[in-house]
């Protein structure tokens, strides 16, 4: 039995609104062991997103509980929650979110800064060129490509050495090359980081490579995991 990294049990979340009480995700389960990689497939509204937020503490649950890198986020405040986040859970979105006024090297440098690690720049420089933008260190995201924007994004997560890496729809923006080199680049980093993935797509191909798939409908999940 893997280490567990991340465990949720019969999590769900509920939200009112002018209906009424909505039911967004409803008595979710799941194990991910370190370098583990979880693919959360489902329909467009399905509550992929929302269950990637609760899993990570950017959201709490309203019901169950979650297991984050040996901690119980229930008994987190939102400032505990960061705390447990900085420099154990690393972040690849599907629309990159790199900060414009910042170069690639500082884009990676930043959450080497705020977790206080040593050498940020150094090591911000290594991962800029183990991604292959040795070359692009200095330009902005405006001048890169959605691919080397991806790539930075990706350097970043990585930077802090996190032991667990949420991926939501991370090749849901490229075209078909840009897509292929990104997921290389994720599943090979992972898998030598031995850090655990939990990635959302509706890429079935990239879903099947990993080694668990849970997939949800209307907020539950459809099937026994896989």
């Amino acid at each position: 039995m893997k280490e567990l990294v991340l465990e949720a049990i019969n999590v769900s979340r509920d939200v009112i609104g002018p209906a009424g009480r909505l039911t967004i995700l409803k008595d979710v389960s799941l194990k991910v062991g370190k370098g583990e990689a979880l693919a959360v497939t489902g329909p467009s509204g399905s509550g992929k997103s929302t269950l990637i937020s609760l899993l990570a503490g950017l959201d709490r649950s309203s019901s169950g509980n979650i297991m984050l890198a040996g901690s119980d986020l229930g008994v987190l405040d939102e400032d505990g929650r960061a705390r447990l986040r900085a420099g154990r859970v690393g972040f690849v979105f599907q629309s990159f979110y790199l900060v414009d006024t910042l170069t690639a090297l500082e884009n990676v440098m930043l959450p080497l800064e705020l977790a206080d690690k040593d050498m940020p720049r150094q090591k911000a420089v290594e991962w800029l060129d183990r991604v292959g933008l040795a070359d692009r260190r200095d330009h902005y995201p405006r001048q890169l490509s959605g691919g080397e924007q991806q790539r930075v994004a990706i350097s970043r997560a990585f930077a802090v050495d996190p032991q667990i890496l949420f991926a939501d729809e991370p090749t849901g923006n490229l075209d078909d090359a840009a897509s292929e080199q990104v997921a290389e680049l994720l599943f090979s980093l992972c898998g030598d980081r031995q850090a655990a993935l939990v990635l959302v797509t509706h890429d079935m191909a990239l879903a099947s490579r990993c080694d668990k798939n849970l997939r949800l409908e209307k907020g539950h999940v459809s099937g026994p995991n896989q």
